[in-house]
Parts: C-alpha cells; sequence; structure tokens
C-alpha cells in the first residue's frame, strides 16, 4: 500500500473527489447541512493514499452549546457512527482518522462523543490508545423485515392503537410552512427543560425537510399536533433521530405510541430492513423510555458510548470512574 495520509476537511469547497455517500451519518449532504446550521462546524477526516484515492472518511461535527437556564457555555465534537471504508484494514484507518481529529480539536471542545457504533466492541484499542473512556450505553432496534409491526406487539396494544385512530389521530408528513412551525414548536417545547438533549437550529430541520433522505412527521388531534418526529434513513435503515409528544396533556390519546407507532409502519411500508432508536439512554435497571420502546417488539443490545475531555485531570478522573 502507498503512503497514506489524513486531512481534515472544514471548507465543502475543498472537499475531495470520491467520497462515500451511502451512509447519510458520514456523506457531503450531512456535512453541508451542518455547514449551514447556526453553532456548527463540520470536519470531514478522510485517510487517501498516494494517488489521492479516499480510502475512508468520518464526519465530526463540532456544535456550540450554550443555555442561560441552567447556565452553561461550551463546545462538544459529535461522531455518529464508525465512518466509512474502502479497505479491509478498518482498524488501522478508524485509528488514524481518531487520532488526527483528537490532535486537531485539542481544546477547542470540551469532550468529544462518540456513538451508534455497529459493533459494541469496535475500535476499542485506538480508543484506549487515544486516551478514550467508555460509558455502557443502551441500544434499540426493531426488526422489519421478517414480520410486520403488527405481529411484534401485543393484541391488547394493537388494538389500543386502532381505537385511537377511530377517534380521529392522524400522522402525516410535514409539507407547509405552518407544519414546519407546528414541528419546531413541538420539539422545542418537548426538550426545553432536558439540557442533554440538544436540539439544533431550525435551518438543520429544513435541511432534513428538503432531504430525500429523510422526512419529518406531525401526529394530529384534529387541529391540535400531539406529536412529532425526524426519521433519517441510510443503507436500507431508518433512524429515529428526534420526537417529541404532548403526552401528559393529550393522555387518552398516547401520542407517544401513536407517534411510534407510525415511525415503524411508515419504515416497514417504505421497505427498510430496521428502525433504530438513535439515544435511549443509560442502561440503569429502572429506564422509562426504553421500557416504552421495547414494548414495541424492538431487540435491546448494550453497547458503548466513547468520550473524550479535553482537560486531562478531569479525562483521567472520569477514565478511572468508567473504568471496564
Amino acid at each position: 500500500m502507498s503512503e497514506l495520509t489524513v486531512n481534515i476537511y472544514t471548507d465543502g469547497n475543498q472537499l475531495p473527489e470520491g467520497l462515500n455517500e451511502e451512509d447519510v451519518f458520514h456523506s457531503t449532504r450531512l456535512f453541508w447541512l451542518a455547514k449551514g446550521t447556526p453553532r456548527h462546524k463540520p470536519y470531514m477526516v478522510t485517510v487517501e493514499d498516494g494517488e489521492g484515492r479516499v480510502l475512508s472518511q468520518m464526519l465530526a461535527i463540532v456544535r456550540y452549546r450554550s443555555s442561560w437556564f441552567p447556565p452553561y457555555l461550551y463546545r462538544q465534537c459529535r461522531i455518529l457512527g464508525a465512518g466509512t471504508y474502502q479497505e479491509q484494514d478498518v482498524n488501522m484507518l478508524f485509528g488514524m482518522m481518531l487520532k488526527a481529529l483528537t490532535e486537531r480539536l485539542g481544546r477547542k471542545v470540551l469532550f468529544i462523543e462518540v456513538s451508534n457504533l455497529p459493533q459494541k466492541m469496535f475500535g476499542y484499542r485506538q480508543f484506549r490508545e487515544n486516551h478514550f473512556f467508555p460509558v455502557r450505553w443502551m441500544s434499540i432496534h426493531n426488526s422489519l423485515h421478517s414480520h410486520t409491526p403488527e405481529e411484534r406487539i401485543s393484541e391488547q396494544m394493537l388494538r389500543r392503537i386502532n381505537a385511537i385512530y377511530e377517534k380521529g389521530v392522524t400522522t402525516s408528513e410535514v409539507e407547509s410552512d405552518e407544519d414546519f412551525k407546528s414541528f419546531m414548536k413541538l420539539l422545542r417545547h418537548h426538550n426545553w427543560l432536558k439540557p442533554k438533549r440538544y436540539i439544533p437550529a431550525n435551518e438543520f430541520f429544513q435541511g432534513l425537510r428538503d432531504s430525500y433522505d429523510s422526512h419529518l412527521f406531525l401526529t394530529r388531534y384534529r387541529d391540535h399536533v400531539i406529536g412529532c418526529s425526524a426519521v433519517v434513513y441510510s443503507q436500507r435503515q431508518a433512524y429515529l433521530w428526534y420526537a417529541a409528544f404532548r403526552r401528559k396533556t393529550y393522555i387518552w390519546l398516547q401520542p407517544h405510541v401513536m407517534t411510534i407507532w407510525h415511525v415503524l409502519k411508515d419504515s416497514h411500508e417504505r421497505g427498510f430492513e430496521h428502525v433504530f432508536f438513535m439515544d435511549v439512554g443509560l442502561p440503569f435497571r429502572k429506564n422509562a423510555f426504553r421500557d416504552f420502546i421495547l414494548r414495541f417488539g424492538g431487540k435491546p443490545t448494550s453497547t458503548y458510548r466513547w468520550f473524550h475531555c479535553s482537560i486531562g485531570w478531569i479525562n483521567a478522573l472520569l477514565s478511572w470512574f468508567y473504568r471496564d
């Protein structure tokens, strides 16, 4: 193999030719979407051979986070997935990209977070060599290819869903600007007291709305919006990225159930193999949201999220605390 070089691009006009577009989370489409979103800065990391051929790529997005209550101001880097590879030596290429990105960001960010990896032990050695520490997490996905969504839930739950449909609850795509305003209003209201749950600026969701590989949905009861969801599609898989519900106000209509159910049904009808829930939280023994998602017949798996804090003594302390 010829000499390899690691490059990091922040200017979209300088991106090399031959980038892989199959994985939406490491594509130029998401790069440009992040580029056009306030308080976001994308970093496309590549390994290229002597002829300029792209052997691997990984998209990292730095987000500028701030709040008055609770008060905080910092930058974080988020990587979704392992990247894409044209060569077989995945671990070596991943390690090269991870090291270069960690050194490039340095103290520019408070921490780097890598999540949604394909296997629990992916890149374990490379993460450790770059002083990342693992936090046990929970992942849930629903299979759509072997059984229908109806076959994976209880008869009681299916009867309840059909009864709510009969009351007039519907779910449809966000089409008009008024729909989009309703989507953003509910999403922000649902998450405004959840500082961990970062909601990007409106431009990000407008980009998802305009993209061919994602959809925004609204769940309604008469003229009232009671639920919403943002779903992204990549490599024959569907990913529920964001969701919000007016669960307490319309408890008798089960907005959370109806919103998630539509995502499963719609993804099955479109021919996708699985629905992945992007974040069901830490694997505590009691987790209400995880237990709710599992009612739809999903499969839970234990995984890792990897973190690296730029403050050395804090990173060392957390590495000791989360030692495995």
